[in-house]
């Protein structure tokens, strides 16, 4: 991703340095000096504006979480790839420069480029003095300029509560992850139907071909592993996991597939309960753990009147608009068997309640549960378990449980004889947050931003809150919670960057007003990237933000290019007025062409080329955005901002001020 983020900016750098030893070069100087004067020219500008591009990111190595450990490699890739550009365009280039004008120097050049050449200059020609006009009419009426660019500003503000949150874009896979709950004490055989009925359903209800393969994972896995080290929401045998893989000649798009399968399958089977889970491992790791994005959880001791309370909050959910696969993951009415041990009777066999409770064990779910065994096979070197347990088959009815023989000293003794069994009912699974008991309502996102369904939830926590009995409490976890943490830290980097941005040109310009003539640019690249991520239906994510903070480098880079050239003017004589507009006339093409190579190189990227390229699409579109919107404020409202401020203040005067405050701080 930072490479393909810094493919665009990489030429800035000497697209600057040959066009500037080009015009000097078209001035009547000597090659060499031609070369050597343009390169002198724009290497502060260009130092400053690699430096803004590469200072923006500094924020990003502060970023915590997710974000942090996504973009901190990017930034790197970045801030590498531009020093090494500048350090290329100041070396490298102007040789190559001088080498290939000479061997251009008094040499025709082919008719066909030629013509392409000439055919090109004057279309540009025509288009710099469509530009200068335009330049000039609204130098003459800079008040309406500085109104209007406003007005889009504040404008474009209005826009961010109808683009919509989401912690990251959502990426087309190609698989489904389907879990289904039968309801609580179905037997695996049982839930295997389900799931092969669940199967033939799916291919139904789906154009023939979009299903490739399904993957059943019925039950529970043997041994704990897999439900501790994963986020596998199984609790018994009445649960299952449908693995599905897409075609890669699919007409549907995943999500269309997820949408009318959620549909059709809770029509066709009301009493299973359905939910889908991120198939792709970015969705999970950003879920960190959680079967969903949103996890309320209602913590507390009084587990009856938490239950109770998350019932009513999952109703509640189940009607907010976007809010599907709602569920209480926690099970109430798993069927038990309870068994009351009559100890006296047992004492005078001479049994205890554990040795009762382990033949029981060993007879309905082996030996393999109280005293593992294994042999080794002496031909291969393989272990094998042993187990000794009833066979099912024998265990069908209520009678034969409860012949289960039992050893004792007197002699084998049946259960019945010693226990009374009852039905009854438990949870069939017990969780815990910080020691305290937790139950959890689950839900998933569809047709809406994951930011517009958290906060209609956020409303239902803040009503259920006072309604909670003593010592329990309520908090939403999972993407929201990460989402949050995250825009928090992306919106302080930012406003940081745009900080350090200023503070970095104050050093170089040696003035306070220079900076902030450049950075005028910023607040325009901000509508920019709203407006884009509007008109591409784009929510505001963690990659658009991380574009966001790079536009703002790169909008402040072809500001600097303006401001440099003006005051070069005003030192000659010129009036800030003629500075602006010879800055604008001047550097229409290095701007232009930079911008331009800059949105070439960030169009693959935000088309969503490539494997899983919807994950970084957001980034190229506020890229882009922004510094669509940021050229046009770098052509227009900085030379009018220009002309402004410093035909008030004349830069000369400014610095003296700013010396003379230096020195008389030193002095005391």
């Amino acid at each position: 991703g930072g490479l393909a983020l810094a493919v665009g900016i990489l030429v800035d750098d000497a697209t600057v340095a040959i066009e500037n030893i080009h015009r000097n070069a078209q001035l009547g100087k000597p090659l060499l000096e031609a070369i050597l004067d343009g390169a002198q020219q724009i290497a502060v500008p260009t130092f400053v504006s690699t430096l803004s591009i590469c200072v923006v990111f500094v924020p990003v190595f502060f970023l915590t979480g997710a974000a942090g450990s996504l973009f901190a490699p990017l930034a790197m890739a970045v801030i590498f790839a531009m020093m090494a550009s500048y350090v290329i365009s100041r070396t490298l280039v102007p040789t190559l420069v001088r080498f290939a004008m000479e061997r251009e120097h008094g040499k025709p050049q082919p008719k066909w480029l030629e013509r392409i050449t000439l055919g090109f200059e004057r279309r540009f020609d025509a288009f710099k003095a469509r530009y200068a006009e335009l330049l000039e009419g609204a130098l003459a009426h800079r008040r309406s300029v500085t109104i209007g660019f406003a007005g889009l500003v504040v404008f474009s503000a209005l826009l961010l509560p109808t683009i919509g949150q989401d912690f990251f874009p959502v990426v087309d896979a190609g698989q489904i992850r389907l879990h289904m709950r039968a309801p609580a004490g179905t037997r695996l055989e049982q839930t295997e139907q389900i799931v092969a009925s669940v199967e033939r359903t799916a291919h139904a209800v789906l154009p023939p071909g979009e299903i490739e393969t399904i993957l059943d994972n019925i039950g529970i896995a043997s041994g704990g592993t897999n439900l501790a080290f994963s986020d596998n929401p199984t609790i018994g045998t009445s649960d299952a996991e449908l693995l599905m893989t897409l075609s890669p000649d699919r007409k549907m798009a995943t999500a269309d597939v997820v949408a009318k399968l959620r549909k059709d399958l809770r029509m066709e089977y009301p009493q299973v309960t359905f939910f889908f889970q991120n198939a792709d491992i970015v969705g999970q790791i950003l879920n960190f753990g959680l079967p969903a994005p949103i996890d309320i959880q209602v913590i507390g001791q009084n587990k009856a009147a938490n239950f109770a309370a998350v019932g009513a909050i999952a109703s509640r959910v189940t009607r907010v608009r976007g809010a599907v696969d709602v569920h209480v993951h926690q099970v109430m009415n798993a069927p038990d068997l309870l068994f009351n041990v009559d100890r006296l009777r047992a004492q005078s066999m001479g049994l205890t309640q554990r040795d009762i409770a382990n033949d029981l064990l060993v007879s309905v779910s082996s030996s393999g549960v109280v005293s593992p065994n294994f042999w080794i096979n002496p031909a291969n070197g393989v272990n094998y378990p042993l187990a000794v347990q009833t066979p099912q088959s024998q265990l069908s009815t209520m009678d034969e449980l409860r012949s289960t023989p039992i050893s004792s000293d007197a002699g084998p003794e049946l259960l019945s004889n010693i226990a009374t069994m009852q039905r009854g009912s438990q949870m069939a699974v017990v969780n815990h947050y910080n020691v305290q008991p937790v139950f959890d309502v689950y839900a998933n996102v569809q047709g809406r931003d994951l930011g517009g369904v958290a906060r209609d939830i956020d409303r239902i926590v803040a009503d259920m809150k006072p309604k909670l009995v003593k010592g329990s409490s309520i908090v939403v976890r999972g993407q929201v919670q990460s989402m949050r943490s995250s825009f928090v830290g992306l919106g302080g980097g930012l406003a940081f960057a745009i900080l350090l941005v200023y503070l970095l040109m104050v050093i170089n310009f040696q003035s306070w007003t220079d900076p902030l003539i450049i950075i005028m640019a910023l607040p325009p690249a901000l509508a920019g990237i709203a407006w884009m991520l509007y008109l591409s239906q784009t929510t505001l994510s963690v990659p658009s933000l991380m574009g966001a903070i790079m536009a703002m480098g790169v909008a402040t880079a072809n500001s600097v290019l303006i401001v440099t050239f003006a005051n070069d003017q005003l030192k000659l004589g010129r009036t800030a007025l003629q500075a602006a507009y010879d800055a604008g006339t001047t550097r229409l093409r290095p701007v232009i062409m930079t911008a331009m190579a800059m949105v070439i190189g960030m169009l693959p990227m935000a088309l969503g080329m490539g494997e899983g390229g919807e994950q970084n699409a957001p980034l190229g579109r506020a890229v882009i955005g922004g510094l669509m919107v940021a050229t046009f404020a770098t052509l227009f409202f900085v030379p009018v901002v220009y002309a402004m401020i410093r035909g008030r203040v004349p830069a000369t005067v400014e610095r003296h001020s700013l010396e003379g405050g230096t020195m008389a701080g030193a002095q005391a």
